[in-house]
């Protein structure tokens, strides 16, 4: 099994994770109620996928 023989140093570890980035979400309009919502996905305000109903809003 592969072992490392020296410790990593800080400075090389924070380097590292210096690229661990978090991107905004992509949103898009929703073609029925324009409300801004995740690409491909259904809409949560309005309850369509592809202009067709999946989701049953109260």
């Amino acid at each position: 099994m592969a072992v490392p023989k020296r410790k990593k140093s800080r400075s090389n570890t924070r380097h590292r994770r210096s690229q661990w980035k978090a991107t905004a979400p992509n949103l898009v309009p929703c073609p029925t109620c324009r409300e801004p919502k995740i690409q491909h996905r259904a809409c949560e305000h309005c309850g369509t996928y592809n202009r067709r109903q999946v989701i049953a809003q109260s």
